[in-house]
């Protein structure tokens, strides 16, 4: 833990919640009407991890995924593609089978998702099989009862050992930030990460209560862009769990870009994860109901 404190040391302190709270009310007083927009609207799906994580997944199921992602420039062109689809790991031989759509990546989740709680040997070899398979992406969750328990550098050294199992694909760390205790925690968490590697970090699994808050949000993006500052690095921000809604999309979207700026708006460095907000964001885009994925 020592080593962390003295990184940590190198960081402004996090405000407590009442004052991000405080600020991101502000952000959205301020920001939100001039991004409501279908311009807005098609940006945030440009930047979807289009997701499928359930037990009852099978082969088809992703396939037919693909299948539509394959075909959406087809039925919609005028609009970008998602940025990227997001599978199990025993799933992704699969996707990499039938995706065909130019420039959507794939992404999965691995090391032990969602509770991250089994031998760093086999959230290795679990990281490095899913890469091998084809996965262009890596989601991984800190080990949160190792985080709260204060065994922060362990957790730095783990996610270090995973980084090096990518073999050059891209890390998104998730803090599960519901289980943080406070935004000092949430900005700890997010420096852990990016001091060791992670290419994004993210807000939830999904699979916790609460999930993404933008609160969270603020606090994450205020770290990478003081990272930034420091590094020279810019690393991505992924809100991820429970956003469905075009409201609540281009919420996060306008705290983001207000803490972030412009440049991080692009889906090289911003992503939702999201199953229900694709047909929800082409309903508002087209003013119609749709039902495409």
């Amino acid at each position: 833990m020592e080593k962390m404190r003295q990184i940590y040391a190198q960081y402004e302190s996090a405000p407590d919640y009442e004052a991000v709270k405080a600020a991101v009310k502000d952000i959205l007083d301020k920001d939100f009407d001039k991004n409501n927009t279908k311009e807005t609207y098609r940006k945030c799906f440009s930047m979807i991890d289009l997701t499928s994580l359930n037990s009852t997944d099978t082969d088809d199921k992703i396939g037919g995924m693909m299948e539509k992602v394959n075909e959406f420039k087809e039925n919609f062109p005028d609009m970008p593609n998602v940025a990227a689809v997001c599978v199990y790991p025993a799933l992704v031989p699969t996707a990499k089978a039938t995706l065909e759509a130019e420039g959507v990546k794939i992404a999965s989740v691995a090391a032990c998702f969602p509770s991250s709680q089994t031998f760093i040997e086999a959230k290795i070899a679990e990281v490095g099989l899913t890469v091998h398979e084809g996965a262009d992406e890596i989601d991984v969750v800190i080990s949160i009862g190792k985080f709260l328990s204060g065994f922060h550098t362990e957790v730095s050294d783990e996610i270090r050992e995973l980084k090096e199992a990518c073999h050059g694909a891209h890390l998104k760390v998730i803090l599960e930030t519901g289980a943080l205790p406070s935004a000092e925690a949430v900005k700890q968490a997010s420096i852990l990460a990016l001091v060791s590697g992670a290419d994004f970090i993210k807000t939830s699994t999904g699979k916790l209560e609460p999930a993404a808050t933008l609160e969270a949000a603020y606090v994450m993006c205020g770290t990478i862009k003081e990272y930034y500052e420091k590094t020279g690095i810019k690393a991505g921000f992924k809100p991820a769990g429970g956003i469905a809604t075009t409201e609540e999309a281009v919420k996060f979207y306008t705290v983001a870009k207000a803490v972030l700026g412009e440049e991080w708006m692009n889906n090289g460095l911003f992503r939702f994860g999201a199953s229900r907000l694709a047909n929800n964001l082409l309903s508002s885009i087209y003013d119609k109901e749709i039902k495409y994925f």
